[in-house]
């Protein structure tokens, strides 16, 4: 059994992503810039936030955070968003989820401009990756299939069950996974679907984002099979100095004795999101 170790794969790719900024800078005369919007103090956000710029400046890339009181309205933010449309120094736009509950996130997502929605959230990036046109890919599903590759698995021709249907992972994964290029057989589980072990049991591949612990054990598993696991869930732990530890959506114990790689939570998923989101800016830049 192999653990797949997101850190490692991130950091070569935050590598490679470094030296195409740096050769941007030399034949262009163009610095990636990244405008990342944090409304409220939502202890994640800001934690996600301070991250995403560390990860910037290590790349090479110009960063500038924008905070804004819990009060901002919809209308001000929307506002902002469009001024940093209007920027050339900015290429990629971000403003961080959840928003506070007075703003709707569908009208500060759409007024984004497709050209600089670098987490590939825009109904025009996800038409464009509905039909397989080039666009920014979401991150985390983007990073997902770099996992993949990265375990050994040759997805073409494989099955692949997807356990989770939300906009930000489940949906845009399997979209990813089934395209032409990728061609793996797809098959989307979720709290609607009577018997989840049925299709798991047949899968060579199963990314699991359901958002509850336990979701996937190991006689779930086909043996030899790729597990990538997408959650991130505090449970209660008194050994642990925070009084908590972090465990994904499957049961890696069981899971690990079964599969023939499973990603490490923490230490799978999460170190891609970011590293995707500077290859849309990189990209969006060039």
């Amino acid at each position: 059994m192999k653990i797949i170790d997101g850190k490692l794969l991130a950091a070569n790719l935050r590598a490679e992503i470094a030296a195409g900024v740096q050769e941007l800078k030399a034949t262009r005369g163009i610095v990636p810039g990244l405008a990342v919007i944090l409304v409220g103090n939502n202890p994640a956000s800001v934690s996600y936030v301070t991250a995403k710029e560390k990860a910037c400046a290590e790349a090479g890339m110009y960063s500038r955070e924008i905070r804004l009181p819990e009060t901002t309205t919809e209308a001000e933010l929307v506002a902002r968003v469009k001024r940093l449309n209007a920027d050339p120094a900015i290429h990629g736009i971000l403003v961080q989820l959840p928003v506070p509950k007075h703003i709707r996130d569908k009208a500060v997502i759409d007024a984004i401009a497709p050209e600089k929605d670098v987490d590939g959230f825009t109904p025009v990036n996800v038409g464009k990756m509905l039909i397989g046109e080039k666009c920014f890919l979401p991150c985390t599903p983007h990073g997902i299939l770099k996992l993949i590759e990265f375990s050994g698995m040759d997805v073409k021709g494989k099955h692949a069950v997807v356990i989770g249907r939300s906009n930000i992972v489940g949906k845009p994964v399997a979209v990813l996974l089934a395209r032409k290029e990728t061609n793996a057989t797809v098959t989307l589980c979720h709290t609607g679907t009577p018997d989840v072990a049925s299709f798991t049991r047949t899968a060579d591949i199963v990314v699991v984002a359901a958002g509850r612990p336990g979701t996937l054990t190991g006689d779930m598993l086909k043996p030899g099979a790729v597990v990538i696991d997408v959650g991130v869930n505090r449970i209660p732990d008194a050994t642990r100095p925070k009084g908590f530890r972090l465990v994904g959506d499957a049961d890696f114990e069981s899971c690990a004795a079964v599969a023939g790689a499973i990603t490490p939570v923490p230490g799978g998923v999460g170190p891609m999101t970011i590293t995707m989101l500077l290859w849309n800016t990189l990209e969006a830049a060039k």
